[in-house]
């Protein structure tokens, strides 16, 4: 796992401190968790806005709010019930904040509800008179690195329970770029954080090498009829303007031949861009590395047949790219109502054949867009344009654009570790597999199990039901203190295991063909509430109460106040998600005293 956190709260003090422009301003239904766009949206988050500013202030012993802080809201939500949710970030003395974010709640009458903030301290630093130049900070950035330095800027590093006075450096080298926190102070290293979001992580990779495995996914058989019910309303050749929706056939590696709406250029010439879909996208990198989508070349043809479901068509990999990032935005509109990945109706982006034998896929902040390699060739066979793999990395995109889950820090070799990065990973897998389900092809059926195309001995690379059957990773059923010492991808397990438990419940099953056998701590037993409203709770709980520091304990209180907003306190619900939660052995009884 790369992640982008540090970055992603730079550019989220961009946004303009009126409502106006805010991505995810929406209204969210009280029975389904759906999002719905409101005409009125703008004028009354700028009241909801002004609002929630003020009672920040008021209310500063909550919020943690002082003298030198402003507030920049980045998101909105209206709730029918009445409730008001607005999430933002923070700069001190012009200097944004990292670990400052924060979300304000109001009731319907725009009274001060509550708060949901990442830092339970002061952000005010012990002094803002820096030791080090910022020639000295980019010079000890690019060491730790091993890149090139941009630019040192001043900031507030509010994370880990302390703050400090730091500076904030972007470094560039072969494989991308990493955002370095150095102390203006003592020049300690803060934090090192690789920006992109890998699905594959080191640590894996290195298990991979000494089972001697390959990830190989077995290719579809490109026969199978295209779907029906495609949004585009073009066909080959009848258009009478141009550009215009078409109707066109992906023959994939890994799913069959599936539609794919397409863009009409001219008569008789198409282009791999869906306009039924904010334009999104897939191009060609052609072996850059480059993470300018804009530099990547547009897939055209004159046939709108794309691919030939074998590697030895460049438009093979598009086409499943393609129609995973459109099911992945098919399944957050139809289900919570988000307009894509960030919720402001703009393009998600992919391009295949990125890098040269570059053995993995993900989810990149720079590019805004899925960038996939080939594979090397000998331990990765092919491109990793699986189903599964891009619901979870544009999840990713979708933490990115809410709670921004950061893990807590990262070894020599990249690998991530703490329970806000291994919530990161578990709320990817959770909305991944439920694009499967979404889906609904009959080559990637749905399940509880992420990576079961890859080809691996064990039959998948994580699963939700019972995560310890995952030898590679070691993932984990249940929690303990030790978790926060747990590599992000393994520490999943532990929320991946209550949402299955909250879905489906424990004990044996079979869905979809395959056989489950959940087990809980103490061998409790619980009785599921079904998969839609176990994801309704799980996204209104990442979008209105998670912040970039939850942890799992937070993570069961998020999902307890979602699910009394979505069903009541006294509901079948609420009390299976506590139940879900004590299940994998995270209760308020042994909520740590000291939080990492």
């Amino acid at each position: 796992m790369r992640r982008p956190h540090i970055r992603s709260v730079a550019v989220a003090i961009a946004v303009t401190t009126a409502a106006t422009g805010l991505a995810g301003t929406a209204f969210a239904g009280p029975s389904t968790g759906v999002e719905r766009s409101s005409a009125s949206a703008t004028t009354n988050a700028t009241a909801v806005v002004e609002a929630a500013r003020t009672a920040a202030v008021a209310h500063a012993s909550a919020t943690g709010v002082s003298q030198g802080d402003e507030l920049h809201a980045q998101d909105v939500m209206l709730d029918p019930e009445g409730a008001r949710h607005v999430r933002f970030v923070r700069t001190h003395d012009g200097m944004p904040v990292l670990g400052g974010d924060l979300i304000v709640h109001l009731d319907h009458k725009l009274a001060y509800a509550g708060v949901t903030r990442a830092a339970g301290h002061a952000v005010e630093p012990a002094t803002t008179t820096a030791k080090l130049t910022a020639d000295q900070a980019a010079a000890k950035a690019a060491q730790a690195a091993k890149g090139d330095a941009g630019t040192a800027r001043l900031v507030v590093d509010a994370r880990g329970g302390s703050t400090a006075l730091a500076y904030q450096v972007t470094v560039t080298d072969g494989n991308g770029t990493n955002t370095v926190v150095i102390d203006a102070v003592t020049g300690k290293v803060r934090s090192n954080t690789p920006d992109s979001d890998e699905f594959l992580s080191p640590k894996l990779l290195d298990s991979l090498r000494k089972h001697h495995e390959t990830i190989d996914p077995a290719t579809g058989i490109g026969s199978a009829s295209p779907e029906a019910g495609l949004l585009g309303s073009g066909v080959s050749g009848a258009a009478a303007s141009y550009p215009s929706a078409a109707k066109g056939t992906g023959k994939t590696l890994f799913v069959g031949s599936v539609g794919l709406t397409t863009t009409q250029t001219s008569r008789g010439h198409y282009q791999l861009k869906d306009p039924s879909r904010y334009g999104t996208e897939t191009r060609d990198a052609k072996g850059s590395y480059t993470e300018k989508f804009s530099a990547g070349t547009k897939f055209t043809n004159t046939t709108n047949v794309w691919g030939n479901g074998a590697t030895s068509s460049r438009a093979s990999a598009a086409a499943d790219a393609q129609y995973g990032v459109t099911k992945t935005l098919d399944f957050y509109k139809s289900t919570f109502g988000r307009k894509g990945i960030a919720n402001n109706s703009k393009a998600a982006q992919a391009m295949v054949h990125w890098g040269s034998k570059v053995a993995n896929a993900f989810w990149d902040p720079t590019c805004n867009c899925m960038l996939y390699g080939d594979g090397d060739g000998q331990m990765f066979k092919k491109p990793l344009v699986v189903l599964d793999v891009t619901g979870h990395e544009l999840t990713h995109g979708v933490v990115d654009a809410t709670a921004k889950l950061e893990p807590t820090y990262v070894d020599s070799d990249g690998n991530q570790y703490g329970e806000p990065g291994a919530l990161n990973e578990s709320l990817a897998d959770i909305f991944g597999s439920n694009v499967e389900f979404f889906t609904k092809n009959s080559k990637d059926v749905g399940d509880y199990l992420i990576g079961e195309k890859l080809g691996l001995a064990q039959k998948f690379l994580r699963r939700l039901d019972h995560p310890s059957l995952d030898k590679l990773e070691g993932t984990i059923d249940y929690w303990s203190p030790d978790t926060y010492y747990t590599e992000v991808h393994a520490g999943s397990g532990v929320s991946s295991h209550a949402y299955y438990l909250l879905a489906e419940g424990s004990g044996k099953k079979t869905i979809n063909g395959v056989n489950y056998n959940s087990p809980t701590y103490h061998n409790a037993t619980v009785k599921g509430i079904g998969r839609t409203k176990a994801t309704a709770i799980f996204y209104r709980a990442l979008t209105r109460y998670m912040v970039s520091t939850t942890d799992f304990h937070d993570a069961r209180v998020a999902t307890l106040k979602a699910a009394k907003d979505l069903y009541g306190a006294s509901s079948t619900e609420y009390k299976t998600v506590d139940k879900a939660w004590a299940a994998v052995n995270v209760t308020a009884a042994n909520t740590p005293a000291a939080r990492h």
